[in-house]
């Protein structure tokens, strides 16, 4: 977008009514906001980038709190957290997005409870074919869109006095629909005013990830505020190469330990490209499966420390790798930039 046309969009979305959405400098502020409040990133120790502890597939419209008992997930999901503290882990990225579950005062709880460090979200996502979606999102516009996500961020989420640390959006294949494409740039809107990460589930290839990128690049994102979440299912890694040089985050999510040969091989590739330093692992594990006896199968979230992180060493990474890997990246990714609170 020519810098008069993104003059022109962040105009509009003042005009709008969202009268916070101003410009913001591309600088890290040091801090990251989990559920209990910010902290310096420089404390978040090794993290997982993108798990859930409790989903809800029902739909947007039917999506709510009264459908699971809180305590009975408390007590399924807690101990696993505990598991994973004593692996090493610091933080958790708690990826389930408003209408498909999320749970502020869950996460809260279980953060005191495990010591861990847990960050929730905002934004909707519009993925699967749009069934979590709100049949609300016909009437409103971007910057009403943003304006909703900020006031999340700066106020908290449906009154409980806890922040979300990102933004986290979905989208299916291009070409994007009008919603999808309305969601975006609310997201962009957001960022200029909060400084926050987006991290928008992708899992249809580097296509729609270039898409989005271009979209939110126009619009004012800096490149290094976008996670290209899913991008373990682009099956080319020159595409992780190409998003890597350009400052994009590359996530790699859906690490199970009978993949561990295929991560270690995609992992070193990436290091030897010289692009180690743009790229994030985790496991998509967890998941109370809300609406199933007792939630479900819930899968560990400790693989990665204890399979994947071993194989690395034996395969030739050093203890730097592994800091650059699972502590400064995330650190970085999920930091909000200097102008947010």
């Amino acid at each position: 977008m020519p810098t008069q046309s993104r003059r022109t969009f962040l105009r509009n979305g003042l005009a709008a009514g969202a009268s916070m959405l101003i410009p913001r400098p591309n600088l890290f502020s040091g801090r990251v906001m989990t559920v209990r409040g910010a902290v310096p990133a420089s404390s978040l120790g090794p993290v997982l980038v993108h798990e859930h502890v409790l989903v809800d597939f029902i739909g947007a419209e039917k999506a709510n709190p009264d459908r699971y008992d809180r305590q009975e997930a408390f007590n399924t999901i807690l101990p696993h957290l505990q598991e994973l503290y004593k692996r090493g882990c610091r933080t958790l990225v708690e990826c389930t997005p408003q209408f498909l579950g999320r749970d502020p005062l869950l996460l809260k709880r279980l953060s005191e409870s495990s010591k861990l460090h847990i960050l929730t979200n905002t934004g909707y996502y519009g993925a699967a074919e749009e069934k979590f979606l709100p049949a609300s999102l016909t009437a409103e516009t971007a910057p009403s869109l943003a304006a909703q996500w900020i006031a999340e961020h700066e106020k908290g989420i449906a009154g409980t006095g806890i922040r979300p640390g990102f933004m986290k959006l979905g989208v299916d294949d291009v070409p994007f629909t009008e919603n999808i494409r309305k969601i975006l740039l609310a997201g962009a809107l957001t960022y200029t005013s909060t400084g926050m990460p987006v991290a928008i589930h992708t899992s249809k290839g580097a296509a729609p990830a270039q898409e989005e990128l271009r979209i939110l690049s126009e619009a004012g994102v800096p490149t290094n505020a976008w996670i290209w979440v899913h991008a373990q299912n682009e099956r080319n890694p020159d595409a992780f190469e190409a998003i890597a040089k350009q400052d994009g985050w590359v996530e790699l999510d859906g690490y199970q330990r009978d993949q561990t040969d295929e991560y270690v091989r995609l992992l070193l590739q990436l290091r030897k490209s010289k692009c180690l330093h743009r790229v994030l692992v985790s496991q998509d594990a967890g998941w109370y499966h809300v609406g199933e006896a007792s939630g479900g199968s819930y899968r560990p979230h400790t693989d990665i420390f204890d399979y994947l992180l071993p194989a690395l060493r034996k395969s030739g990474f050093s203890e730097s790798d592994i800091h650059q890997l699972m502590t400064a990246n995330p650190a970085q990714a999920f930091s909000l930039r200097s102008s947010a609170s």
